[in-house]
């Protein structure tokens, strides 16, 4: 494909430069905030060689051209509507900018799963090296590999439980930033709340802190190593204190003053009241979906695996991984990855059946590859380019997602991490046999149930 031509040809057919507010893009799609949407000739847009789908979705129209290619097309296209192609901090700002204009257009509840999304997309390569450390720290110890005694065992271990120890200073850093904070801070009020002087609770089946007395007032000396929700809680307070105390301080002494401020009346809001209730609701959270794991087990599963892709379609997927993160902590383990995966995993089955049925030259171009990234964990080529362009197939992969979510709840499969799917998931599996039975179910259920449903096939 000519990118230049392709890219030439998509500004008209988006009502123009004018009609675009800003412009950027992922690893697989062109992500567009768009002043009117009702100007773009969609029709025409999907027909462009190399587009494998476009959709609309929090707050941004998003084309999916695919890995590698995207790159090769905004190259072109971003000159051509004024998005930033400079150095480094002006795309930092660009990219800023865009993301603001982006939120403007969605509603609260998507507002909110994108902040947390911002948040933790960044941290979860440090976690998914956690998760794979401690599967292969699992299959050690359970084939007896090596004596849990040496020293290579204790140092990895070591170094897989060092992001989960760190975590609040990691969400303090990234939360700072997305909440407007300064992001050292951030990590100074995480660093706080792991502090040595606190009990350490990871890995502590019943750990009994001390009771400090502060004025009369008991304070629990216990850290907050590994959890979320705290961590969360009180960097949002500690970013609205800054920028007030920002309004207040004179110019003079605002790097002196302001900081200095922000510290010790987030470092009280942590201790004695924003980390224990957030504690509270974090261990209230956990028990309420363990309660449902436990009660409703596989028909759980069946729900869950059959709605996520739906959940996928209205954004708010983005906010699971701060409660797969305080599982983690709290459980030991992540039991809705699995759910998730056998959800994604089945989008590919249903765009692999519509490949091998499918007579339209353009489908078939788009269907393999779309399927090949669902396995590897990216679903979006085949949700948005094949199965919910043509609607059944997308029904065929939630029913291949729902038999093989139950699968995974009845077998009690979890993950030691967040953030992969799909084959890649194998990496971080407690228990990888099942987990690949689940994959094959989900994926045959899909296949067979895209076949059995059939699909309105287009004339060319």
């Amino acid at each position: 494909m000519n990118h230049k031509e392709v890219a030439e040809q998509l500004v008209p057919l988006l009502g123009g430069k004018e009609n675009i507010v800003s412009a950027t893009h992922c690893a697989t799609r062109l992500r567009l905030v768009m002043d009117d949407e009702s100007k773009i000739d969609k029709s025409a847009v999907e027909e462009l060689d190399g587009v494998k789908g476009a959709f609309s979705s929090s707050g941004q129209y998003q084309i999916i051209f695919g890995t590698g290619t995207v790159n090769k097309v905004f190259a072109h296209f971003g000159p051509l509507v004024g998005a930033s192609m400079g150095d480094e901090e002006e795309k930092k700002d660009a990219s800023v900018s865009h993301k603001d204009a982006a939120k403007s257009k969605m509603n609260p509840f998507a507002r909110f799963a994108r902040t947390l999304s911002n948040i933790f997309v960044p941290i979860i390569p440090a976690i998914v090296a956690a998760g794979m450390l401690m599967g292969l720290l699992g299959l050690m110890r359970t084939y007896e590999w090596m004596d849990p005694a040496s020293g290579l065992f204790v140092m990895l271990d070591m170094f897989s439980s060092a992001s989960f120890i760190i975590l609040p200073i990691l969400i303090g850093f990234s939360a700072a930033r997305e909440f407007g904070g300064n992001m050292y801070l951030g990590a100074v009020i995480g660093g706080i709340m792991t502090h040595p002087a606190l009990l350490n609770p990871w890995g502590l089946a019943d750990a009994q802190p001390e009771t400090l007395d502060f004025f009369g007032f008991g304070v629990e000396m216990l850290g907050y190593q590994g959890t979320v929700i705290p961590v969360l809680l009180t960097v949002y307070v500690m970013s609205w204190l800054e920028k007030n105390f920002r309004k207040i301080v004179p110019n003079a002494v605002d790097l002196l003053l302001t900081p200095f401020l922000t510290v010790i009346f987030t470092g009280f809001v942590a201790l004695l009241v924003v980390g224990p209730l957030g504690r509270m609701l974090g261990n209230g959270l956990t028990t309420a979906l363990d309660v449902v794991y436990e009660t409703a087990g596989p028909i759980a599963g069946l729900i869950f695996g059959g709605l996520y892709s739906t959940i996928v379609l209205t954004g708010v997927h983005h906010s699971f991984h701060a409660i797969e993160a305080e599982l983690l902590n709290n459980v030991g383990g992540n039991y809705l990855l699995p759910i998730w995966a056998m959800a994604n995993i089945a989008q590919g089955g249903a765009t692999l059946a519509v490949f091998f049925k499918t007579r339209n030259k353009k489908t078939k171009e788009i269907a393999l590859p779309a399927a090949i990234s669902a396995f590897l964990g990216i679903t979006e080529p085949a949700i948005f380019g094949v199965n919910l362009k043509h609607r059944r197939p997308f029904i065929g992969a939630a029913i291949g997602g729902a038999l093989g979510g139950a699968y995974v709840v009845f077998t009690k499969v979890m993950a030691n991490g967040i953030g992969l799917t799909g084959i890649p998931m194998f990496a971080i599996a407690q228990d990888p046999i099942n987990y690949g039975i689940g994959c094959l179910i989900a994926v045959g259920g899909a296949v067979i149930a895209t076949l059995l449903l059939g699909w309105k096939e287009e004339a060319k």
